[in-house]
């Protein structure tokens, strides 16, 4: 599914793409489960390191989150996927795993108080700005556009930092079952929306 949304992304002209693929949490269900994701996951990350579409489009991996937690498999094709693809810049594929958005925040908070504590950052000197170069997509634009799927009206601890301004869109689908044409209505509601940035 994930290969289709992107497929479709790069057909659209989408730029950036971030997908919760594995959050902190999902770390507590089944440890079978969770086996048989890490390995959905090794799998997708080589086949879009190795996906045609993917070098013809300059398409930059990148895996955000605590890759600690992560078996070794999952890290080395994390690392091929952003090797393979690190000369890029035109497009974008962020797959989030083992994050969440508080953990990251956690981790950006952590690093500047140790460079506070080291004396390169002055505690004057702390803002937003500042704080969004220690989160972990710096230098990929915030979304526009945050879509959910499978019902669920919340965010569930995604991009907390990043989404400060995005528009939500919650689809009534689960994601096996996500089609172009909901891709195409969730653009659309998002292209009828007065974007005022709290203006």
């Amino acid at each position: 599914k994930l290969e289709e949304v992107l497929h479709w992304c790069i057909d659209l002209g989408v730029e950036v793409l971030t997908v919760y693929a594995f959050s902190t949490e999902n770390f507590n269900r089944d440890p079978d489960e969770v086996d048989y994701l890490m390995e959905l996951l090794e799998r997708s990350l080589y086949d879009f390191a190795d996906d045609q579409r993917v070098h013809e489009n300059h398409v930059a991996i990148k895996v955000i989150g605590d890759t600690e937690l992560l078996p070794d498999n999952v890290v080395k094709a994390a690392e091929y996927a952003i090797e393979r693809t690190s000369g890029y810049t035109d497009r974008h594929l962020n797959m989030a795993i083992a994050y969440g958005g508080r953990q990251d925040i956690t981790n950006a908070v952590r690093r500047i108080a140790q460079e506070v504590v080291d004396g390169k950052i002055d505690v004057s000197d702390i803002n937003e700005h500042l704080i969004s170069g220690y989160i972990s997509t710096y230098g990929v634009p915030d979304p526009d556009l945050v879509l959910r799927t499978s019902g669920e009206l919340r965010i569930s601890n995604f991009l907390l930092w990043q989404m400060a301004y995005s528009e939500l869109y919650f689809a009534d689908v689960y994601w096996p079952g996500f089609r172009y044409i909901d891709l195409l209505r969730a653009i659309r509601t998002f292209q009828q929306r007065k974007r005022r940035y709290g203006k």
